[in-house]
């Protein structure tokens, strides 16, 4: 089992823009530092908590900081890109990278995204604009020569080179066809998911009850069956919220009483009752609304404890799963409690993960 990382970002909204960005930058140079294979950030247009309009900012910056790490954005909200523009920025990510970069993208859920950029989330436009867009962006990168791509909310043309060659579509992607693709899902029957079982990109599910998304691989199973194609468990990155130190009661006051803890309070699971998605977060039905609380998500959807309990708590969650590749630690604001974080990420790597090395597909 590999080990990733995860930020929206999330902050809090008093935060600058600039000290969180700061923060992030830190986080994930300890990530490269302690040997994470990976990291995403994500984008979002309308949300105080979660202020980052442009991921591909973020991961340029932490290429020249980092070594090792693969650098992804999680994702890319398609809706709101021009594919061509989109496809050019990428690629050239890509070369900066040379090599590490992982495009992540996603349909985007936030209505009040949706508003700002005119997209009728509610009838599942964003959805179809998503799969344009891709479709797009992926013929950019291919090799046919010219031609005029007509779709529903966006044309993209290919034009022929100019009579000098000077002026010509000509940025592809370093890695060859193009870097590996990722999407999140997030309800049981996700529409993202089912099209990484039928392309073959990379399944991410989000931050919920290991119950609940046990039926997301039966999406990418039934994409994937779909085409002819037999779906790999190796690619299925799981996210959760983590805390380690070396007491129970240490990394539960740094999870319940920390940066998680408010996150959730003030931001998350208001959003979770206002959606109706609370449900997604239940390890049983029958438990109210009003018993899901941090107390109730930190007992029963995070891992939190010492590095032996919570290297239980992923095998746990691995059989329970049917079995994953990577597990995706999410982070949050903690500069309050910088040092406690960099040792509870630092743990994971050093003393959680080996003891569940022997989890393999």
């Amino acid at each position: 089992m590999d080990l990733g990382f995860f930020i929206m970002p999330s902050h809090p909204p008093e935060r600058p823009l600039y000290e969180g960005h700061e923060w992030d930058l830190q986080a994930l140079r300890w990530a490269d530092e302690f040997g994470y294979k990976e990291a995403w950030v994500g984008e979002h247009h309308t949300c105080p908590w979660e202020p980052n309009p442009a991921p591909d900012l973020l991961v340029a910056q932490s290429l020249r900081e980092t070594k090792n790490i693969r650098l992804g954005t999680g994702g890319f909200l398609l809706p709101y890109h021009h594919p061509a523009e989109l496809a050019n920025r990428a690629a050239t990510l890509d070369h900066l990278s040379q090599g590490r970069f992982n495009f992540g993208i996603a349909a985007s859920g936030l209505p009040s995204d949706w508003a700002m950029f005119n997209v009728d989330g509610m009838a599942g436009e964003h959805r179809h604009m998503l799969k344009e867009a891709l479709d797009m962006i992926l013929r950019l990168w291919g090799d046919e020569e010219e031609y005029e791509h007509k779709g529903k909310y966006w044309t993209v043309r290919k034009p022929a080179p100019n009579v000098h060659d000077t002026l010509r579509p000509h940025l592809k992607p370093f890695q060859k066809p193009y870097p590996p693709i990722s999407l999140s899902g997030l309800s049981a029957k996700s529409d993202t998911l089912r099209l990484c079982g039928e392309r073959g990109f990379i399944p991410m599910s989000l931050n919920l009850n290991t119950g609940y998304i046990r039926g997301h691989w039966d999406s990418v199973v039934a994409g994937a069956e779909s085409v002819g194609r037999i779906a790999d468990r190796n690619l299925w990155r799981v996210s959760r919220e983590i805390c380690v130190a070396e007491t129970e009661a240490a990394a539960w006051k740094l999870a319940v009483h920390g940066g998680l803890g408010r996150l959730w309070n003030e931001h998350l699971l208001p959003l979770f009752r206002d959606f109706n998605y609370l449900s997604f977060l239940k390890h049983d039905q029958s438990v109210p609304d009003s018993d899901v609380n941090v107390e109730y998500l930190a007992r029963h959807n995070w891992l939190v404890g010492t590095p032996e309990m919570v290297a239980e708590k992923i095998e746990s969650t691995y059989h329970e799963l049917g079995g994953f590749g990577t597990l995706i630690m999410l982070g949050t604001d903690y500069i309050g409690q910088a040092e406690a974080w960099r040792e509870s990420m630092g743990l994971i790597a050093r003393e959680v993960m080996p003891k569940v090395k022997h989890l393999q597909i």
